[in-house]
This record gives structure tokens, C-alpha cells and sequence, in this order.
């Protein structure tokens, strides 16, 4: 057994003489820096515009799971009593009622009552159509979606990847409703569904096509018309970098920074296995997964959840929390709500992503339709999030994030734990020296 205590800034520990049969375990200390929350560490380095698309997007997930349900139903219609079994994905805590929710958005969802009293929930025209014009979207996106599940899969190291986690990115990917059921069955060319010994389902590598083992970084350095490498392999692009006004001081390690951005790391699409874990080439391809992952996201951002899940398969370090936090010029953490969000800092233009596909301007379509009817909703500042009048309903955090699916969270907690406190890291500008600099030979 073994027990502590804290004298000062110090931690003590202390064993039972037959713990571990070492009598090192006896009278062992070692300094202990103050540990703070991540949620406290990050909030001097709070990128206010990119925490206005989070509040939005908070909004918006929790109309289009309630327009999601009513479109599996035969009719389009539920009644509200069979909806409270969506509290939880829509995070609805009683005593709030559904019918009130519900009623946010007259110009999306109708109530009514038929002869028996009972209230029923269904769709507006303009959802139907809205709706409707989603599955043409979805249809014409899937090519382009398709290559990026078969480079997601291209980048792991198995070259096939648990389809329940392939999931998690549906949203993300703009994948489209049938995905498990159809969807997969479309590009028998790129991948196939086979099952493993323990009854999981995989997506699985069919043929590999070498145009597609370049990175969306070669792409923009090279143009559409670069050599395409016959195998890949050592790259050394650097990556783009944005940083808050707040952070000028951040170029003061500029030489840290091109230290780290000169660096040569194997191409996320090159065999990983045996790569030494820990090592500075090691991080630095997790960053160039990580890079490419969020390129091929609609939003260019994830939960931070749906990238740990792929750790073992796209051979990126358990600390991956750590490692984000630490490139905040190429990503951005945010914090706010019960689940991380992580950007691509350079697709963003202040709050507004640079460039938008058909998809992202559906859904600002759909969020313009939010609210009380006649009422603008338009949030373009923090200010704006707490005046807003008669919004308790909607900014309640959502645990939906696939409806499909359940979530795991669990790693994102170890990513947490592990990443940042276990290493008593302050992570204010001086980290990126720390983060930058050589192994120095032992």
C-alpha cells in the first residue's frame, strides 16, 4: 500500500516496506508544480471568434437531431409524449418541457392536437424542403466523402478501421444517413465491410490509389499538378500557422518555431509501424494526421473525442490532448461545454470558415430558421450569447453528437488526465519553447 502527503510544494509518498519489495519507495519526493483545470490553463488563450462557432453550432445540433428523428418516422410525425426519450441526446432535463423546446422554432416544427388530446410534433414545409434539399447535398457530396473515409483508412495502419468509430465522423465527413447500411456498399471499389473473429465490423482497404496518399498540405505547396510520389514517405512542409492577436508576443520563439516547422516527419500515409513513440518526428507526424483528419472535415474542426478514439489505429501518442494544446497555431482547443472541440486555425477568418461547401450553407439556412418567429438570431460577440432573451432552452448542452451511435467519452477524460495534469504543464507562450526543442543525447 501507499499513502502521501503534501508539505508545501512538495509531494511525499510513502510505502509499506513490503510494497513493491524496494526500499526506494520509501523516502521518495519530487516537486509538484500547482495544477490547474485545463478549463483555467486556456483561458488567457481564448480565441473569442472561434468560441462564438462553437455557441452556434450548439444551437443548431440540437434542431437537426430533432429534425433527424422525425425523418425516420413513417409520416414525418411523432407525438411529443414519444420524444421524451430523447432528453438525453438533446440534453432536456425535466421540469423543461419538450412541447416548449419544440415551440423555439414555429418556422421548423408544427405542434398540434388530434381528437384524443394528444400532441403531436411534425415538420413545416420549409423543413420538408430543407430536408429534402439535405439528401440532394448528401448525394452529391458522396464521391468526395467517399475518398476521404478511403484516406482515412489509407493513413491506419491495418488499412482497415472499426466501423462503429467511422461513425462518429458521419456528421463531420458529411456522410449521408445510410451510411451503415448502404452507403458502405456503394464503393466496392475503394473499401468493403468484413467482419473479424470477435464479430466487429470494419471498413476495410480494397485497393490503394497513390493520387490519394497526398496531403492536403502537398496539394497546396505543389498545386493540382505536382509529381505524385510513388511511395510516401519524408516530408518536410511546414505547417500554417495563425495565432490570436492576443499571442503577438509568441514570435519572440519564432526561432523555436522554425526549428520545429523545418523539421522532417514521415507523411501520415507512409507505414508506421515501429515508429518510435515519444520521439520529436513521432509528435510531429501526429500533428500532420491530426492536420489531415480535420482537412477533411465540412467544418474543418472535431470533437476531440472522435480523434482519440483512432489513436492506435493512426499510430498517434496517448497524450494527444497535450499535443493539441501545444500547437495552438495550427489548432485550436475549445473548452466550452461537457465535450472538447479542436479547429484548424487556418480555415477560420475571425468566427466565418473560409471557404464553405453546399453543406455548411444548408446549415446556416437552417439556423437562420431558429428562434421565435420574426425574431433575428444573429450572434457576433460573447455579449451577444448572454443577451440574448429566452434562450435557456436552447443553450443546454447537447450530448448528441451521432444519432445512430452512442458516444464513447471516456477517452477524452484519459486524454485529459494523461495529456496535461499528469505532467504539471502550464500552458502559457514559454511551452512552445519547450515544446520545440531537440532531445539533447543522454
Amino acid at each position: 500500500m501507499m499513502a502521501y502527503r503534501i508539505v508545501g510544494n512538495m509531494i511525499e509518498l510513502n510505502c509499506c516496506k513490503y510494497a513493491f519489495g524496494c526500499k526506494e519507495f520509501l523516502q521518495h519526493s519530487r516537486s509538484m508544480t500547482t495544477s490547474k483545470r485545463v478549463q483555467d490553463r486556456s483561458e488567457k488563450k481564448r480565441v473569442h471568434d472561434l468560441e462564438i462557432v462553437i455557441e452556434k453550432w450548439k444551437i443548431i445540433s440540437k434542431v437537426l437531431f430533432l429534425m433527424e428523428v422525425l425523418k425516420k418516422e413513417p409520416e414525418q410525425i411523432i407525438s411529443v409524449r414519444s420524444l421524451d426519450q430523447y432528453r438525453r441526446q438533446i440534453n432536456l432535463p425535466k421540469p423543461h418541457k419538450m412541447s416548449d423546446f419544440i415551440r423555439k422554432s414555429p418556422k421548423l416544427f408544427d405542434l398540434y392536437k388530434d381528437q384524443k388530446g394528444v400532441l403531436w410534433c411534425g415538420m413545416t414545409k420549409e423543413a420538408e424542403d430543407l430536408v429534402a434539399e439535405e439528401e440532394r447535398l448528401l448525394e452529391q457530396h458522396s464521391d468526395k466523402a467517399a475518398e476521404h473515409v478511403t484516406r482515412l483508412i489509407m493513413m491506419s495502419v491495418d488499412k482497415r478501421l472499426p466501423l462503429d468509430k467511422i461513425a462518429h465522423f458521419r456528421r463531420d465527413f458529411g456522410l449521408p444517413y445510410d451510411f451503415r447500411t448502404s452507403w458502405v456498399k456503394k464503393y466496392p471499389q475503394h473499401f468493403r465491410v468484413v467482419e473479424s473473429e470477435d464479430e466487429i465490423e470494419y471498413l476495410e482497404l480494397v485497393s490503394w490509389n497513390p493520387a490519394w496518399a497526398v496531403t492536403e498540405l502537398e496539394k497546396k505547396a505543389n498545386g493540382a499538378n505536382g509529381d505524385i510520389p510513388p511511395t510516401p514517405g519524408l516530408l518536410s512542409l511546414p505547417f500554417p500557422l495563425k495565432f490570436p492577436p492576443n499571442f503577438k508576443k509568441v514570435y519572440r520563439y519564432g526561432g523555436k518555431i522554425d526549428h520545429f516547422q523545418k523539421r522532417e516527419y514521415l507523411s501520415p500515409y507512409a507505414d508506421a509501424r515501429g515508429f518510435k513513440a515519444g520521439s520529436l518526428e513521432f509528435d510531429k507526424r501526429a500533428v500532420a494526421i491530426m492536420h489531415e483528419v480535420l482537412s477533411f472535415t465540412i467544418e474543418k474542426r472535431l470533437v476531440t473525442d472522435h480523434l482519440t478514439h483512432f489513436r492506435w489505429e493512426l499510430v498517434m501518442p496517448q497524450k494527444l490532448m497535450r499535443l493539441l494544446l501545444k500547437h495552438f497555431g495550427i489548432f485550436y482547443v475549445s473548452e466550452r461545454g461537457k465535450r472538447f472541440s479542436v479547429f484548424l486555425t487556418e480555415a477560420y477568418d475571425g468566427a466565418e470558415l473560409i471557404e464553405k461547401c453546399p453543406l455548411i450553407l444548408w446549415k446556416e439556412k437552417v439556423q437562420k430558421l431558429i428562434g421565435y418567429r420574426g425574431r433575428k438570431r444573429k450572434i457576433e460577440t460573447f455579449e451577444d450569447l448572454t443577451d440574448m432573451e429566452d434562450t435557456s432552452l436552447f443553450e443546454m448542452e447537447s450530448e448528441n453528437e451521432n444519432f445512430d451511435e452512442e458516444l464513447e467519452r471516456s477517452e477524452v477524460i484519459d486524454g485529459l488526465g494523461d495529456g496535461l495534469l499528469a505532467d504539471d504543464v502550464e500552458m502559457d507562450v514559454g511551452e512552445i519553447c519547450n515544446a520545440y526543442k531537440e532531445n539533447k543525447p543522454s
